[in-house]
């Protein structure tokens, strides 16, 4: 079943708190809340707080440029990614995410022609293959998500990385919207969701969930919007992630207020009704 998750702006509060209100919203998956690799406490709070509501810990986010130009800020990147992939292994999370980075100067993720070169390949291999190793997760996993211009930019792209870097902890992170990248994709995007899950439904260990909408002004403009209000094919996306075993984490993101998070969480719960999908949780 589908565990469908977010967050929800404002809610703080202790982990027993933060939980609760995560259930009470709808909610049995969740992002890790902050907290610092070297809390013992705060992360045994958090994990017991989160399981006794039965919300999965999807992700603990890391956000940073693991490829950066600049070697001394590459190893401070580096060494909060073996932070936040055993923070996830410590917590119970399934996966760590993050996005490569990118090899433009003084950004996290800017376009640049390195990061799609044959050279850029290798380096996302070496350097995944080096948190891992490094880490040693036994449960938790490392995640790319999808990227328009960083790799993976494609189903086919995150296949390649996953068969290079040859690791068992090294998982997919599906998200379709990064990587509709052009009109044709656009308008036929259950096509490519299906795909996505054709090549990677063995190895997904999380999903986000958003929108996006096609505009009329040139060059091309294809913005992320609040699910409902674009043209993201939910109807597929739902179907192909209830096909994949045990309970899948799909998170809303990237909104503002509650009740924007109300309404995305209402436009997945009535696509579900309407391809008869029940959300874990939903009947309790």
């Amino acid at each position: 079943m589908i565990r469908l998750g977010g967050s929800i702006p404002g809610a703080g509060g202790d982990p027993q708190q933060l939980a609760r209100a995560y259930r009470e919203f709808g909610y049995r998956a969740a992002i890790c809340p902050e907290v610092e690799a070297s809390d013992s406490a705060g992360i045994r709070s958090i994990r017991d707080a989160f399981a006794g509501e039965d919300i999965l810990i999807a992700e603990v986010g890391c956000w940073s440029n693991l490829v950066d130009s600049d070697e001394a800020r590459r190893r401070r990147n580096l060494n909060f990614a073996y932070e936040r992939l055993n923070l996830a292994e410590e917590v119970g999370a399934l996966c760590c995410i993050t996005y490569i980075g990118s090899a433009a100067a003084n950004t996290q993720y800017d376009p640049h022609p390195f990061n799609l070169s044959p050279e850029g390949f290798e380096l996302a291999v070496d350097t995944v293959r080096g948190v891992i190793d490094t880490v040693k997760p036994k449960r938790a996993r490392f995640a790319l998500e999808f990227m328009q211009w960083v790799l993976p930019d494609s189903p086919e792209a995150c296949l390649d990385l996953i068969k290079a870097v040859d690791r068992p902890q090294f998982a997919a992170h599906l998200d379709p919207v990064n990587i509709i990248l052009t009109p044709r994709q656009y308008f036929s995007n259950g096509e490519l969701i299906k795909r996505c899950f054709e090549l990677l439904g063995p190895y997904i260990v999380s999903c986000h969930a958003k929108d996006i909408k096609l505009g009329n002004k040139l060059s091309l403009h294809l913005d992320e919007t609040l699910p409902g209000t674009g043209n993201l094919d939910y109807g597929t996306y739902l179907r192909e992630l209830n096909k994949l075993p045990g309970e899948i984490p799909l998170l809303l993101e990237h909104l503002h207020t509650v009740e924007e998070y109300a309404q995305a969480r209402d436009h997945l719960t009535a696509v579900g009704r309407d391809e008869g999908i029940l959300f874990y949780g939903a009947e309790q």
